[in-house]
């Protein structure tokens, strides 16, 4: 049974990102178990590993010195053990980090698409910190992390046509085969891509229809979007909704979840909001 928060996240990150609920469910089931956190000292925390070869590499000659003789660096990669638990895992990650601690979180892969610290630049964050924030925020903000990935890293097309050799390669690396990544991948897809994943959570997001889409274009137009009241949710009525977001402050998504349909009911109506409303009637007809 899929947990409801991970079922509703995989739902929103990949619209959002344009990617297929059950390819991203395959990808997070074969790094994680689509597992999303731990309870650490009391704390829900994020799945991590942290790699010794990756800390070596990042620290001054005097902090190598001293990670070394910790056993927490090495050269060498698989030197230096992952513990099991992520208990164990997160108290090794706090002994790096006391001795360097932006180069600790860079070596250590983050959530349920365990993507490496040391990519925040490439993925376009402000800092390492931004990106451990990212995957410390939730379900969500792991799978955004790890589609941003996705993205960035030219996968996205391979990962819609279910390349899985293809997206092994760039995901694992090379050496894909030896764990038989790809294999793995192709299993957990067939499961999930059996799950309904339409029915019953309660939001709206492109490619649905019907009266509650009506609704939703309606308050948009309310708002000033030139928008035909149609009831089809397509790429007009995201963009829209991502507009509307944006200026309220809320996640981008392009998603009419609860947070931003709690925003859309209490709108104040403009002079300019309210002709958008009666020309969107009028073309709805």
């Amino acid at each position: 049974m899929l947990d409801p928060e991970i079922r509703a996240a995989l739902i929103n990150v990949a619209s959002a990102f344009d990617l297929d609920p059950a390819t991203l469910a395959a990808v997070a089931s074969v790094e994680s178990n689509l597992v999303s956190h731990a309870m650490i000292d009391g704390h829900a925390e994020p799945l991590i590993r942290f790699e010794g070869h990756y800390f070596d590499r990042r620290l001054s000659a005097a902090a190598q010195a001293e990670a070394r003789a910790a056993g927490l660096a090495s050269p060498n990669a698989g030197a230096i053990r992952t513990p099991a638990s992520q208990a164990a895992r997160w108290a090794l990650l706090a002994r790096a980090r006391s001795i360097d601690a932006r180069a600790a979180d860079e070596s250590t892969s983050w959530g349920m698409g365990q993507v490496m610290g040391a990519h925040w630049a490439w993925l376009g964050f402000g800092s390492v910190g931004a990106l451990v924030a990212e995957a410390r925020s939730g379900a969500e903000g792991q799978l955004r992390l790890m589609a941003r990935y996705i993205e960035k890293a030219g996968l996205a097309a391979a990962l819609s046509r279910r390349d899985w050799p293809a997206f092994a390669r760039g995901y694992n690396g090379p050496g894909f085969a030896r764990n038989a990544y790809d294999v793995k991948l192709a299993s957990a897809h067939a499961r999930f891509a059996r799950l309904d994943w339409t029915a019953g959570d309660g939001v709206l997001r492109r490619g649905d229809r019907g009266t509650d889409v009506a609704a939703l274009q309606r308050l948009l137009a309310a708002n000033g979007a030139d928008l035909a009241i149609d009831g089809m949710f397509g790429p007009l009525t995201q963009s829209a909704l991502r507009t509307f977001q944006s200026r309220r402050g809320l996640p981008a998504t392009g998603i009419a979840d609860a947070a931003t349909m709690a925003a859309l009911a209490a709108r104040r109506i403009t002079p300019g909001g309210l002709l958008q409303a009666l020309i969107s009637l009028f073309r709805s007809g």
